[in-house]
């Protein structure tokens, strides 16, 4: 299948990746030439601007937005739309606001342009283990797309049928044991993806927490003989085998404990970007008692102006998951 993709970072360069090892042919465009020319270098086709981009797609159309949320997409799904055609499709991969799909789509719609949003979560691992998907959008415009989708989701791989899936049958059955499902109408995409960017703050929170604990375990205000000198790449390793708090992002702690048990290279900086925001404002809107997310997001605001050890494991779980660089600019302290 033939797909436009318009950004070029460290998400939507990988992304690329994969779908041409997918045997998909890939029209791609960028505000870097150099980033354009490198991955043309790999076997995509190379576009000078949008207009170029969409003059090398086959209609009906299907470009794929992976550029920052906020202002940088809304030009680009604009843009895009004034050069497309009835029946061709703008899909925005990256986190954008849901509220703003909803609006967006009803924009593209009064112009026969399917819209479809597309949460995705895989990070700068995504290449390799493949990206989890939540697909907002048009039925039949997201089954059309389900190749792509298929190639970009990381399979059935060796994780364990849920105890009673084997019973569900064709439709029923759905995507979501391949990495993928299509969530619902416009926006439904973004929306799950938002809540499931909200629990992550929570989790990488629980963890952070738990390690401070254990890294203080030798506070001097503690009497001597309940003073312990712990191991911390060593617990995180041995929660990551058996554990009923084992997970990916257990995973990743435990990489960069072993890479410095101090993380002395981690000021504790912790920036969020929106979906935390935008979970506690559902949950309001909602009347849903959120109290871990609101916390776990107060306590990034917090970050910045004081760091603990804790913060240094959320900086570090940051990293490793998504390539995130702590602000050049020390944070007060």
């Amino acid at each position: 299948m033939q797909l436009g993709m318009v950004g070029l970072g460290r998400m939507g360069a990988n992304m690329t990746r994969r779908l041409m090892h997918g045997g998909h042919t890939m029209v791609v465009s960028d505000l870097s030439a150099e980033a354009v020319k490198g991955i043309a270098g790999e076997g995509a086709v190379a576009s000078s601007s949008l207009d170029d981009l969409v003059g090398k797609l086959n209609p009906p159309r299907a470009a794929w937005i992976m550029v920052p949320s906020g202002d940088p997409t809304e030009k680009t799904v604009q843009a895009l739309l004034g050069r497309m055609q009835a029946g061709d499709t703008i899909i925005d991969g990256g986190n954008s606001y849901f509220k703003d799909d909803v609006r967006r789509a009803k924009i593209c719609a009064a112009k026969s342009v399917h819209y479809v949003d597309v949460g995705t979560s895989g990070g700068v691992w995504g290449l390799e283990r493949g990206y989890c998907m939540m697909i907002g959008g048009p039925k039949e415009t997201v089954q059309r797309l389900d190749p792509i989708f298929k190639t970009l989701a990381p399979g059935r791989g060796d994780i364990p049928r849920t105890p009673g899936r084997e019973k569900l049958a064709g439709t029923a059955a759905g995507t979501a044991e391949d990495g993928y499902i299509h969530c619902g109408p416009s926006g439904s995409g973004h929306f799950v993806k938002m809540v499931h960017n909200g629990i992550e703050y929570g989790m990488m929170q629980a963890y952070a927490e738990g390690f401070d604990i254990f890294k203080n375990a030798t506070s001097k205000d503690l009497p001597e003989d309940i003073r312990y000198d712990l191991n911390l790449p060593d617990i995180a390793e041995v929660w990551r085998r058996g554990s009923v708090v084992s997970s990916w992002l257990l995973d990743l702690t435990a990489m960069a404990l072993t890479e410095n048990p101090t993380l002395a290279e981690y000021s504790g900086f912790v920036q969020d970007s929106g979906e935390g925001r935008w979970t506690i404002q559902a949950a309001i809107e909602e009347a849903v008692p959120a109290e871990v997310l609101t916390a776990a997001l107060y306590t990034r605001f917090r970050s910045r102006q004081n760091h603990t050890f804790a913060e240094k494991v959320l900086s570090a779980m940051r990293q490793k998951f998504g390539g995130h660089v702590e602000p050049r600019t020390p944070a007060k302290t």
